[in-house]
C-alpha cells in the first residue's frame, strides 16, 4: 500500500481538527501548517478537497479556519483517504499481461489484502486516532 503525501498531510489536518473539535472553534490553516510543517499552499488545496467531500467546513474572517464537518466518531480514514486519492481499489492489477494461473493467485491474494486495508481503514475513526496520538510514550510499547 502506497500512501500519498497529500493522503498523509490530510490525515494530519483532519486529526488536528479532531483534537480541537469539542471547542467548537476554526481552526486556521497557519496553526496546522506551523503545527506540521506542511506548506500552507499545499495544505489549502487539500482542505479544499476535504471540504468538497462534505468532511470538513469552512469559516472566512479573522476568527475563521476549518471545523470537521461532522464528529471525529463519525470520520473514518479511509473518508479522508478516498476524499484526498479517489475510491479504494476494488481489486489489484497485475500489471503483467499473463493471465497464467500463478498470475490470477498472486492478483487474487493482493486483491484480498486491498479489501483487508480497506476495512482496517474504515474501522479506524478520527476519535481514536485521537486518542492513540495522546497518549504519552510512557503507555507505549515498542517490539
Amino acid at each position: 500500500m502506497r500512501i500519498s503525501t497529500r493522503a498523509e498531510y490530510a490525515c494530519l489536518a483532519a486529526l488536528e481538527l479532531a483534537n480541537r473539535y469539542e471547542s467548537g472553534h476554526p481552526v486556521s490553516l497557519k496553526a496546522i501548517s506551523e503545527l506540521h510543517g506542511i506548506s500552507s499552499r499545499y495544505l489549502v488545496q487539500i482542505m479544499v478537497q476535504l471540504r468538497a467531500a462534505g468532511l470538513v467546513q469552512s469559516a472566512r474572517g479573522s476568527s475563521g479556519g476549518f471545523q470537521l464537518a461532522r464528529p471525529p466518531e463519525q470520520i473514518s480514514l479511509l473518508e479522508i483517504f478516498t476524499a484526498i486519492d479517489g475510491p479504494w481499489p476494488e481489486e489489484y492489477k497485475l500489471a503483467a499481461p499473463s493471465k497464467t494461473p500463478a498470475a490470477e493467485a498472486l492478483a487474487s491474494v493482493l486483491s484480498s489484502l486491498l479489501a483487508r486495508q480497506r476495512d482496517f481503514l474504515d474501522s479506524i475513526s478520527l476519535a481514536e486516532l485521537a486518542q492513540h496520538a495522546r497518549k504519552s510514550p510512557a503507555d507505549m510499547y515498542f517490539i
